[in-house]
């Protein structure tokens, strides 16, 4: 079996279990992902005081939403799991955008999905006037804990026109 096959294995298998997993609080890194009060966040800065006199070194993580940009904070002893969100990147070519604010877009393999709404800000703002000035763009579809948004747009170049 190839890595292909088992990629494609376990994207079809989508039980719920598997949303977040253990890490040791101090095998955590910046930028990558932690669950903060209930929410999926990136780790944008993260300091390990000294073991105090009874216990042990506790690291302070501070956490940005990746769906809300809302920002969080704690404080786990290094020792203990902390819950990872699974968080799965995909780029989608847009192919239209409804009256209504949903995005229409086509996966690699050429599903359409037309669930997803037009970011807000200015992500969103630049989103349509880039397609409505005619240019072909990819979205960045971020998702994680039964929770999806588009957190990037770039300009597609693999169409030659």
């Amino acid at each position: 079996m190839s890595t292909e096959d088992h990629d494609t294995e376990f994207a079809t298998v989508d039980s719920g279990a598997a949303q977040t997993f253990p890490m040791q609080c101090s095998a955590l890194r910046k930028n990558g992902f932690v669950m903060l009060k209930g929410r999926p966040c990136k780790i944008v800065d993260m300091s390990t005081s000294k073991t105090g006199k009874h216990g042990h070194a506790k690291v302070h993580l501070v956490g940005i939403d990746i769906f809300t940009q809302k920002k969080y904070e704690d404080i786990c002893p290094s020792t203990h799991n902390m819950e990872v969100p699974n968080v799965k990147r995909e780029d989608y070519q847009l192919n239209d955008i409804s009256d209504d604010g949903y995005l229409s877009l086509m996966s690699d393999s050429g599903d359409i999905r037309e669930d997803l709404k037009l970011p807000e800000g200015q992500l969103g703002a630049s989103l349509r006037t880039d397609f409505d000035s005619g240019k072909d763009l990819l979205c960045t579809v971020l998702k994680a804990c039964n929770e999806e948004c588009v957190i990037a747009i770039k300009t597609n170049t693999a169409l030659d026109k």
